[in-house]
């Protein structure tokens, strides 16, 4: 069974987030920030990431751009999953190592979509 960490300070996106991927055959475990998210990915590196942008501690760019200086780092698929929909923030994410984009809100369809795009399921 494929992991996948979902990463967002709210636990409600969390909740929702983990019914949807649970559905989708994910083992799921989850983090409120940055800061947690990497060390969950130093104990056991997920195949995919569902990641938010703004949180305490460390943001969703900040854990990206540490997550793929680690070693295996460069092989989970991360999808940003954020209210940022501009251009430049889409952009950024991408350079810094992002594989998709989803916008907030979101359902189970958009999830589904992504995860397919990027060769999850």
């Amino acid at each position: 069974m494929k992991k996948c960490l979902v990463v967002d300070d709210s636990s409600v996106i969390r909740k929702v987030a983990r019914r949807i991927l649970e559905d989708l055959s994910f083992e799921i475990s989850e983090a409120e920030d940055g800061k947690m998210a990497l060390e969950s990915c130093v104990d056991q590196m997920p195949d995919a990431v569902l990641l938010d942008w703004n949180m305490p501690v460390m943001d969703g760019l900040d854990f990206l751009v540490e997550l793929r200086k680690l070693d295996g780092g460069d092989e989970p698929k991360v999808i940003f999953c954020t209210t940022e929909n501009d251009v430049a923030h889409i952009a950024k994410a991408i350079r810094a190592g992002a594989n998709e984009y989803i916008m907030k809100p979101f359902d189970r369809e958009i999830v589904e979509a992504k995860f397919q795009e990027v060769g999850l399921i």
